[in-house]
């Protein structure tokens, strides 16, 4: 029983862990991580995560990105995938091709890119073929 219980409590600590690249840092590479990413320096190449990526301020990422949800603040330049939400404050800067299921963009921010959306436009379809298929019966 106490097996079990140190290897659930592991794998809720791994995933919940947040790697962080500090300011004045620079890495060039591919970067996988399955927890949450925090980037306040210059990051150039791939990354990968099923966690959430936060760009601060002094953030860059020159590359790819694919995850679920992504929080900038900082700088974009590449391919952004992401299945969730991609979220833009007021100071980011995003260059490039974008795929995300949400958008939401402050005013001020520069999102100078070719986008498409995933998910909405299935979900709202099938919501008024219900819809329709219902009043059909009513009548």
């Amino acid at each position: 029983m106490f097996s079990e219980n140190k290897k659930s409590k592991q794998m809720v600590d791994s995933t919940s862990s947040q790697n962080k690249i500090a300011q004045g840092t620079k890495m060039v590479g591919d970067f996988s991580s399955e927890g949450d990413i925090r980037i306040e320096g210059i990051l150039e190449g791939d990354i990968k995560t099923s966690g959430k990526v936060v760009v601060g301020k002094s953030g860059v990422i020159q590359g790819s990105l694919q995850g679920t949800d992504a929080h900038f603040e900082g700088k974009f330049t590449g391919k952004l995938t992401l299945s969730g939400t991609l979220t833009l404050k007021s100071t980011a800067i995003i260059e490039g091709e974008v795929v995300a299921g949400k958008l939401s963009v402050e005013p001020g921010a520069v999102f100078n890119v070719t986008c498409k959306m995933k998910g909405g436009v299935s979900k709202v379809a099938n919501n008024g073929a219900k819809q329709k298929t219902l009043s059909k019966k009513a009548v």
